[in-house]
């Protein structure tokens, strides 16, 4: 597998970001691929391990060893075609993944784990650079029609796979532009929207069409993500088409009903991170929340909460302070003990490191302010015992705040939805549905599926593309008795 002694030879070289202060003046990626020779160096030090664990490692079960392998002979090509075969979106993986494919790696026991992000990356560009990604429209049409309700990466990954078995699918989208929430939720400079443009003109070109500014419901009015300007209901949508499926987002903010949560200046994260993406893609927003000139305080250690410090610092917010009520993680996590599962350690992200405060084991017990605008939060320091939390006595303080973003995660899809199709939840509030069986993610509505956020709850992009691919093939053995897409 690539050079037997390279994982001996060379060191993990990590992919060259732009300097702080350049990439903090505007929205743009500022990670730069490996060229062709460091990938190659790279994909060198995948060893032959035997058992890749990489791969079951990774949500999408991509074939890592084999692409290493390619790309260390050169074969570029044929390593984007390996890399196709299990991801539909690599560009969007190879961007915003957490990439639980390295935890798991072999050599990650006691080593620098193998770049698989990195090379997953380099081989995705280089085939756009190249013109190697191309429409892969169905040989013969299948006469059936599909409605794929959300446009996220669950969404398009069920839409491609039926389009390209013949079925004639339609994409619904209740905002303006197709992407769900990695349009709308993640930052332009962690992954530029043009990517998402480019795939959809190869899905059109595969027949796939798309429908934005359309909510499926009967209540046109779900909150601040809504842009539809045309409601369909559901049994309209049934009537219409042989199969539906629900792949929306998990879009529900888990909310801090602290004393003060009224006052103005505090604001979901989904109600601010859209809002500048929509600038950068040129809408018109009024009113937009903005962090310059204020000192921001975040509530919430997670990408999200990252995603906010990003984007407070390039608005020019005066301090960025965020906060984790759980208790500081290890620099480095016991691999003996956690290897090959994703380990709990200290994740620095590049927002961070372009300045915040980060803080630990903190709970916000009131927003204090006046005339109805936030001033400050007042904290307590927390500790766990017996699974419980505790509030440590005579720990309390106060720390400025002109604007509170919660980034506290998300905790269902949007329930109108669901109750306008009647379909069955789970204890969480997501759509009922499993993944083995006859009936696999089969809701408990006739010729209605769930893949993603609906079926799952809040997830990683990388498990909504899983959740899309394996959804399409139950939809076509649903329709057509069997199926040759893969499970």
């Amino acid at each position: 597998m690539g050079k037997p002694t390279g994982f001996m030879e060379f060191q993990r070289l990590a992919e060259e970001n732009l300097p702080t202060a350049e990439r903090v003046k505007n929205y743009r990626e500022f990670v730069l691929h490996l060229n062709d020779d460091q990938a190659k160096v790279q994909g060198a030090r995948c060893m032959d391990c035997g058992i890749p664990f990489c791969t079951s490692g990774c949500p999408i079960n991509n074939i890592i060893p084999d692409w290493n392998d390619l790309v260390y002979r050169g074969d570029w090509k044929n390593a984007l075609d390996v890399l196709h075969s299990t991801n539909n979106f690599p560009e969007f993986t190879g961007r915003v993944c957490p990439a639980p494919c390295e935890a798991a790696c072999t050599l990650n026991i006691n080593n620098d784990a193998v770049g698989i992000k990195s090379i997953e990356h380099a081989i995705i560009d280089k085939g756009w650079e190249n013109g190697w990604v191309v429409p892969v429209p169905a040989a013969k049409k299948s006469g059936k029609k599909v409605a794929v309700v959300g446009s996220g990466p669950a969404g398009l990954a069920a839409a491609q796979q039926l389009a390209r078995v013949g079925h004639a699918v339609t994409v619904f989208e209740k905002n303006s532009r197709i992407g769900g929430l990695m349009r709308y939720g993640i930052p332009d400079f962690k992954m530029e929207k043009s990517h998402i443009d480019r795939r959809m003109d190869q899905m059109q070109a595969e027949g796939v069409i798309f429908r934005t500014g359309v909510f499926i419901g009967t209540d046109g009015n779900i909150g601040v993500n809504n842009m539809a300007t045309e409601t369909i209901a559901p049994e309209k949508l049934l009537t219409e088409f042989d199969a539906v499926v629900l792949s929306g987002g998990a879009e529900t903010p888990r909310d801090l009903p602290v004393p003060g949560r009224e006052l103005k200046g505090i604001y979901a994260a989904l109600e601010f991170l859209p809002q500048q993406n929509r600038v950068n893609a040129g809408d018109a927003v009024l009113e937009q929340i903005k962090a310059t000139g204020k000192h921001v305080v975040v509530i919430g250690g997670g990408d999200t909460g990252s995603d906010c410090v990003g984007t407070s610092n390039r608005h020019g917010a005066l301090s960025v302070t965020q906060f984790e009520v759980m208790p500081r993680p290890p620099e480095q996590e016991n691999k003996f003990l956690v290897w090959p599962n994703w380990p709990l350690k200290l994740r620095t992200s590049s927002s961070h490191e372009e300045g915040a405060n980060r803080d630990w084991s903190v709970s916000t017990k009131a927003f204090i302010g006046s005339n109805g605008k936030v001033e400050k939060l007042l904290c307590v320091r927390v500790e766990f015992k017996d699974g419980k939390m505790i509030e440590i006595a005579g720990s309390e303080f106060e720390i400025q705040a002109d604007l509170v973003l919660l980034a506290m995660g998300f905790v269902s899809p949007v329930q109108k939805v669901l109750d306008a199709f009647g379909v069955e939840k789970d204890a969480r509030g997501n759509v009922k549905a499993g993944t083995e069986g006859a009936n696999c993610y089969q809701t408990s509505r006739a010729k209605v599926f769930a893949a993603g956020d609906m079926r799952r709850g809040q997830s990683l992009i990388v498990w909504a593309i899983r959740e899309g691919r394996q959804c399409a093939r139950a939809v076509d053995e649903f329709l057509m008795g069997s199926s040759v897409l893969p499970r």
